[in-house]
């Protein structure tokens, strides 16, 4: 029996797949010794994860609170029973869940380029180089890991959704339509694709005055799997609640020069929540494809790649817009512009600027000699700068701490003994460090980090720190007007929030309301820094606690 060669493209193929696990291998040979990402992620989700789950309170009723955080914080603060990722941090211990959660997203964003590429855009069977590596880019993209497949699904859900538009599908579309809403957000970006659809399903209706009820039906079934997923969303947007520390929120402040520069900053960086890294390679490569579409006068062959340059334009200067202070007394009038980001627009950009990349390489590389090896060589870049980008290099470099050094499970046991009350008996709130530390620990605290929570409890912690706001302007607007890190601020230390034990630095004249902290249960705090005027603040000295397995350093100090 004569075996056939193995083509061109199952070779990249099986080496993106090669790429992709020694991308991923460190989240799971290195275990919880890995460095992963703080910002967003492990100073907030994954102890949002545990503390959910550990509350008892997974499938909590709409008015279930978790009193584990600022004495009773509303259950539908937290995700959805219906979340992937919840159910994984259910299912397996925190750094396991993270790890397996970045497998899913990684390999199913590979899968749904690839696919979208290979049957819509990139169908050349010459340019299979192009398809299988801008697929795996854009699967190294460094994502916001909570995020899921909240971004990097679009590419799949697309698929999907342009089979059924053309009359091309099967059970497998209305599959994936079916399960993404259980691995992704609503609000955090699929709301924004599914308002694409509608409109591409109305310019179809508009430009073929033809209703094609099956494409409809396909964005309508989609919207509703996540209106059922999302309910506990629904019900806070649709039904009268009690003010929340959103009802505060003010985002419109910038001014038109400063939108602008926004505007700027976003087109050619892109946001932290989801980065491209398409500064240095995918950017030049545009711009060097429009001017040969505009020199070899083939704009008319061109129209998705141009339709595309300019809504990734838009998208950057919408976001930049949704920040300018003439925004402001609407949305004082209209509390939905304040309790939904409509700037998110923008979390469309991984999926149009990575589309773009495969066209733009396609444009290029269709040329002859060099510019078929510069479309290559610029490929081959971007994967390696992704591939440089993983976190832990990234994050072991820039000095961050692991997972296990962040969480520093042995030091808190350590101040838990020392201690010797049950946990919930009690209070804490940290000075120098995140609380969702103490948190992950299984402390009750009177501080957290979360997206929304009674404003009439933001208004109390307040007044423990009216006086150290009064000192800082930046700190007292960024409390008053946005207010989700309902921390311990003082205004020597200003807005941060890691000072690890090799630290100098300490807290001259801390002025804190310690009668209105105890009078919310407050009876202990863990600094990670000395508090010189401790007495002054009526605050006992107990003890210092250090851990080699740890990067902190913990004051602990009582209230007398």
């Amino acid at each position: 029996m004569v075996r056939r060669p193995i083509s061109r493209e199952s070779k990249y193929l099986y080496g993106a797949w090669i790429i992709l696990l020694i991308y991923l291998s460190p989240l799971f040979i290195l275990g919880e010794n890995a460095h992963i990402r703080v910002h967003d992620n492990m100073d907030s989700n994954i102890a949002w994860y545990r503390v959910l789950v550990h509350s008892g309170q997974l499938f909590g009723n709409i008015q279930a609170v978790i009193p584990q955080v600022i004495n009773g914080l509303p259950r539908d603060t937290f995700e959805t029973e219906f979340s992937g990722i919840v159910w994984l941090h259910a299912l397996f211990p925190a750094m396991q869940a993270y790890a397996i959660s970045q497998a899913i997203t990684r390999v199913f964003a590979f899968i749904g380029m690839y696919l979208l590429l290979k049957d819509h855009f990139v169908k050349e069977q010459e340019l299979s180089f192009i398809r299988v590596g801008v697929a795996l880019a854009f699967a190294l993209t460094p994502f916001w890991p909570s995020g899921m497949l909240s971004t990097l699904g679009m590419p799949l859900a697309l698929w999907a959704f342009l089979n059924i538009r053309n009359q091309a599908s099967g059970r497998k579309e209305w599959l994936v339509l079916l399960l993404l809403p259980f691995y992704s957000s609503f609000v955090l970006g699929f709301f924004f694709f599914l308002f694409a659809m509608a409109l591409l399903w109305i310019t179809d209706v508009w430009r073929k005055r033809k209703w094609n009820f099956k494409f409809l039906i396909s964005i309508t079934f989609m919207v509703l799997i996540y209106l059922m997923t999302e309910y506990r969303l629904v019900y806070s947007l649709l039904l009268p609640q009690a003010p929340t520390s959103r009802n505060e929120f003010k985002e419109s402040v910038l001014d038109f020069p400063s939108s602008i520069s926004l505007m700027l900053k976003n087109f050619l960086l892109g946001h932290t929540h989801v980065m491209t890294i398409h500064t240095y390679f995918i950017l030049p490569l545009l711009f060097v494809a429009l001017w040969k579409v505009i020199r070899q006068k083939t704009w008319r062959n061109e129209t998705l790649f141009l339709f595309l340059m300019v809504l990734n334009a838009v998208l950057s200067v919408w976001y930049g817009l949704w920040f300018f202070k003439g925004w402001q007394p609407l949305k004082d009038q209209v509390s939905l512009l304040n309790t939904f980001n409509f700037s998110r627009f923008h979390f469309l950009h991984p999926l149009i600027l990575y589309l773009l990349f495969a066209i733009g390489l396609k444009i290029v590389g269709q040329g002859k000699g060099k510019w078929k090896k510069t479309a290559v060589v610029l490929l081959i870049l971007q994967l390696l700068l992704l591939f440089t980008l993983n976190e832990e290099i990234r994050y072991r470099i820039a000095g961050y701490p692991s997972f296990k050094e962040f969480y520093s499970t042995q030091l808190f046991e350590k101040i838990d003994r020392f201690i010797g009350k049950p946990k919930y008996t009690y209070r804490v709130a940290s000075i120098g460090l995140h609380p969702s530390i103490s948190q992950y620990n299984g402390f009750y605290t009177l501080d957290t980090y979360n997206n929304f929570y009674p404003l009439s409890y933001k208004h109390q912690f307040r007044s423990i720190i009216s006086k150290e706001l009064d000192k800082n302007r930046k700190l007292k607007h960024y409390f008053d007007h946005w207010g989700g890190r309902c921390y311990l601020f003082s205004a020597e230390l200003g807005k941060h929030y890691s000072f690890e034990k090799d630290s100098d630095k300490e807290i001259d004249h801390l002025q804190i309301n310690t009668k209105a902290f105890k009078k919310l249960g407050g009876r202990y705090i863990f600094s990670s820094v000395p508090i010189v005027n401790a007495r002054e603040d009526h605050l006992t000295y107990e003890k210092t606690f250090t851990d080699p397995h740890s990067v902190w350093k913990i004051y602990l100090y009582q209230v007398r």
